[in-house]
Parts: structure tokens; sequence; C-alpha cells
């Protein structure tokens, strides 16, 4: 078996990983008070056949929620909750990255409560956000004084160490999708003009800093970074985002990240091979792949790791119907964003006599 295929056990970082099937992270808000809970436990672990597992969404300071019943990892009943979902996890041999993401100004006074969402400038998001309310407008972010921001940094780097006291076996920062770290990167989003704006070494510095958090805190073979050049999710725009990226690419490959993740783009650039011109370490690719798809760009080294998204909610045993080409559950849309075990952790496996 070529060590490049899609079911090959690989290293990445500090982690051996039984095969290089990803499952990306996706936001279930199904975790009132910010606690995972016993249908996660269970959720994680039908899925535990992954090579990686990178869960939703989990914030990493109470100041960056947002969303309906998100996670979070910033204190002692958090950590002995995700602990239950790491145990089922490696139970089954899996392993299992949390993903810290801190949404900066796509939140609402409601999930803060009653405090103002922080952003590198004070430019509101448009449209609206789900509350336990309905919908309501974003609403107008604070900007972080220059002060603030480091402090806002080391919560990458506390919420590591607690992933780590929860069993993870390493984080991924979130510096994709218009999240806080996107929104200093961007700069339409980032207007500002002291150290932390203006040059793009200077919007990059918050998400550099946090990467650093977490890799002093456990080291950078468990840390993992997500990024969307060219992304325009959550109102981001850059119109240099090829310049941008590259930037971003080669200070990270100075760190020995366990990999750099790919959150999938359509900029009117070559994203993965313009990442592949400035980055040397562990690439993961993700949007829409199928086995196919998946096995080319493993052989052409146009990544290294292939990640699954709506196909690994439909299918917890996705890793099996890959290796066999069997057919695929269809994801329930509907069932997506909350809501209890209905779309959750209710789709079939395959039947064993035809897995074996």
């Amino acid at each position: 078996m070529s060590n490049r295929e899609l079911f090959a056990p690989v290293h990445v970082g500090d982690v051996s990983l039984a095969n290089r099937i990803v499952m990306a992270p996706m936001t279930r808000n199904r975790a009132p008070g910010n606690l995972p809970n016993a249908l996660m436990v269970e959720y994680y672990a039908q899925r535990a056949s992954a090579g990686l597992i990178v869960t939703e969404g989990v914030a990493p300071d109470a100041g960056g929620r947002g969303y309906i019943d998100i996670p979070g990892l910033y204190d002692a009943e958090q950590v002995a909750a995700w602990r239950r979902v790491t145990d089922a996890v490696h139970a089954k041999g899996g392993r299992i990255f949390a993903q810290l993401m801190h949404v900066g100004r796509i939140s609402h006074p409601e999930f803060l409560d009653g405090g103002t969402p922080v952003a590198p400038s004070a430019i509101a998001a448009p449209g609206e956000i789900y509350t336990h309310a309905g919908q309501k407008p974003h609403a107008t972010p604070r900007a972080l004084d220059a002060a603030e921001i480091p402090g806002v940094i080391a919560t990458y780097g506390r919420a590591a160490r607690l992933a780590v006291e929860a069993g993870f076996d390493g984080v991924e920062i979130h510096g994709a999708n218009g999240y806080l770290p996107n929104q200093f990167l961007a700069p339409n989003t980032n207007q500002r003009t002291d150290d932390w704006g203006g040059s793009v070494e200077n919007r990059a510095r918050f998400l550099l800093g946090a990467t650093d958090a977490a890799i002093a805190a456990i080291g950078a073979g468990r840390v993992g970074v997500r990024v969307s050049p060219g992304g325009t999710f959550n109102d981001i725009a850059d119109p240099e985002a090829e310049a941008t990226y590259a930037y971003v690419a080669r200070e990270l490959d100075k760190r020995g990240l366990a990999y750099l993740h790919l959150a999938a783009t359509a900029p009117g650039f070559d994203v993965p091979a313009m990442i592949r011109r400035n980055y040397r370490g562990t690439l993961v690719l993700n949007g829409g792949y199928d086995r196919d798809r998946a096995d080319a760009d493993l052989a052409s080294g146009r990544g290294d790791l292939i990640a699954f998204g709506s196909s690994f909610i439909a299918n917890p045993d996705l890793p099996e119907r890959l290796r066999l080409r069997a057919a695929l559950n269809t994801p329930d849309r509907a069932t997506f964003y909350g809501g209890d075990a209905r779309g959750y952790v209710d789709y079939p496996a395959l039947p064993s006599a035809k897995a074996a």
C-alpha cells in the first residue's frame, strides 16, 4: 500500500493516525450551557474510525461564545465533560483535536451575559444571528484596546492546556470563516492603525499569536491551524487574499505545526497550490470530496489528508463506506443545527455482514 493512500496510517506532528481521513469541524448546536453531554459522547464515538476527528468549534473563553448551545473549554466542568468524549473516542482507537473558535463580532449580547462582542474594529457584521429569542441583527462590536489583545491571545494557550487535560490529542486554531483571527486578517473588518492593523504583518499578528500561545502550552506537534484563503463567509473581504495567505503560510511553516487545514474557498486562484509553494508541512484539504477525488489529490501530493464534512454527519462509518465504495446515507439538513438525537446519532451504519 502506498503511504499516500487514503487508508494508509500517517504521522501528523506528534500524533499517529490510522488513516488520512479527517472528520471536519462542524457546529451542531447541541451543548446546552456550553457543556458537552452524553449525546455528544455518542456522536463522536460513532465516528472514531476517522483518522482524526476535529470537533465543532469550542469557545476558548466565555468572551468568545457565539451561536446557540456551542461548547466551551475554559472551566473545570467543561474539562470533565470533554473527558467523557475523548475517552469514548480513544476507546475505539480514534484521535481527536478540539477546534478553538473565538467568534469575535459574530456573536450577540444574549450569548455573552449581556456583554458586547469584541472585534479588531467596531464594524458590525451585516444581517442577523439566530438567538433563543429568534433572529436579531448582529450587534456592533467593541474594538479591542491594544492592551487587551495579548490577554485574548492568551486564552488560546489556556484552552490548549485544558484540552490536553481533557484528553484531547491536540487543538486546531480556527483562523477561518470570519471569526476573530480572520477578522484581524481581513482589511474590511480590521481598520486599525496601530500595530494590529494595516500591513499584512500586523493583521496576521493575532492569528500567529494565538498559534504561538497554543504551541507554548502543548507543543507545535499537537497544534493545527485552519484558514480560509479568499473566503467571504461572515462578510470577509480581502482583495489581496493571495498575498495575505502566502505570508500567513510562510509564517506558519516556520512553526512546525501538526497540520494546516484549508477550508474550501473559491477565490479565483488555486489555493492548495499557492499554499504548497509557501508551506512545507502537512496539508489538510476540505470541500466536497468523494473517494476518487480524495485518492487523486493525495496521490498527486496536492494534499496529505482529506477532511469530510456533511458526509460524516450522515455516515458514522464513513471510512468503511469509502473503502468499500458503498452507498452513502443522505444528510438531513433540517437537523444540522440544534435538536436532539434525530439527525445526530441515529444515522445507520452498514450492516455488519456487508461491512465484513
